[in-house]
């Protein structure tokens, strides 16, 4: 768990990258400027943790890009104490994000390998989550409503399982796409039968699958 000055630097830098690139949100970027990326990704990739890109970690998953991370929290516009279901926990560096903003974080993963690891990792670096093994299809009905639900891979659509557990006034964030890319949506809940979608522009997402691996 080494976080160096030299990987502090680094951090900064991407920061200062980040805000270029047009993210705003400055809890959002305090909270990148704080975590250790370097951490959730293998050891050999370290050299690559500070650059604005994806790169891969285990089950064939990724870690998604810094500034993905970025966009996708500042849609979701974070608020202390939101309870918030993330699908997809994958690496665990988007759910970290979440804890730095002070939120309750729900987190389900259908990858068996990443969760065991997952849950391991963000233990140590003291982030208190709620996590589980499962289909993100279905999410978390027990523990819901939740008033923020962010999706971490593309989805051909937004199930309707999670809608159903996004309290009214609620945020959903999820990259939508049968295709290899996807558009980043931001759904509202307006009243429990009523929703507005709006298009924030296209990225690249490992495919949300059922089930479990």
């Amino acid at each position: 768990m080494i976080d160096t000055y030299k990987h502090k630097g680094q951090r900064l830098k991407l920061v200062s990258e980040l805000r270029q690139k047009g993210i705003a949100d400055e809890t959002v970027l305090t909270a990148i400027e704080k975590i250790p990326r370097h951490l959730f990704m293998d050891s050999s990739l370290e050299i690559h943790a500070y650059k604005d890109q994806a790169m891969p970690i285990s089950s064939g998953q990724t870690i998604s890009q810094p500034y993905t991370v970025a966009f996708q929290t500042q849609l979701l516009n974070v608020q202390k104490n939101d309870k918030i279901l993330e699908v997809g926990t994958g690496s665990g560096y988007q759910t970290a994000i979440l804890c730095e903003l002070g939120a309750k974080v729900y987190t389900i993963e259908r990858q068996k390998e990443l969760f065991d690891k997952t849950q391991i990792l963000l233990k140590k670096m003291g982030y208190i989550i709620n996590g589980f093994y499962g289909d993100g299809y279905l999410g978390l009905p027990t523990y819901g409503p939740f008033d923020k639900i962010l999706i971490t891979a593309g989805a051909p659509y937004i199930p309707e399982q999670l809608i159903l557990q996004l309290k009214v006034n609620g945020l959903l964030v999820a990259p939508i796409g049968n295709t290899n890319v996807q558009i980043m949506t931001v759904l509202k809940k307006i009243t429990e039968s009523n929703t507005e979608i709006k298009e924030h522009g296209s990225f690249i997402f490992v495919p949300m699958l059922k089930g479990k691996a």
